[in-house]
């Protein structure tokens, strides 16, 4: 019984910092993306706005997912919860770094055209930019594992 207190508890912890990277990741996308995306999402109720911080937010979990189980080989639980930090921290960062570059890349402000909803639906930038933070977070989380 011990044992599953125990690994609730660590479930917890885990959760926690998973919790402050989504938060982390949060920031991050609202800098890049014009207006305030809390207000955007949930008050202008843009679909493009919504579909970016959708995939950036399963992004990011597929990242702390694979960070978790790669802290399995650390040395306790503190250092565990730790490199889970750093690597999610890196893969928000990495997603926002290619966010930016794709932005440089693409005709128009990224940002200001991934937010330009068509009517019911969201601009088919949205769509690429989210599958980029999904690719870019296979892509972290298989050079963690």
């Amino acid at each position: 019984m011990t044992e599953i207190f125990e690994s609730a508890g660590q479930a917890l912890l885990y959760g926690a910092v998973g919790l402050a990277v989504m938060v982390v990741g949060f920031v991050a996308l609202d800098l890049v993306t014009p207006g305030k995306l809390f207000h955007v999402v949930w008050t202008d109720r843009n679909r493009g706005a919504a579909v970016l911080l959708g995939s950036q937010s399963l992004a990011v979990g597929l990242v702390i997912m694979e960070a978790i189980k790669a802290s399995e080989s650390e040395n306790g639980l503190g250092q565990g919860l730790f490199s889970t930090l750093l690597y999610g921290l890196a893969g928000v960062l990495v997603m926002t770094v290619v966010g930016i570059v794709i932005g440089l890349l693409t005709p128009g402000q990224m940002g200001a055209v991934v937010l330009d909803d068509n009517g019911d639906r969201p601009h088919p930038a949205a769509w690429v930019q989210a599958g980029m933070y999904l690719g870019t977070a296979f892509m972290v989380g298989a050079a963690i594992s």
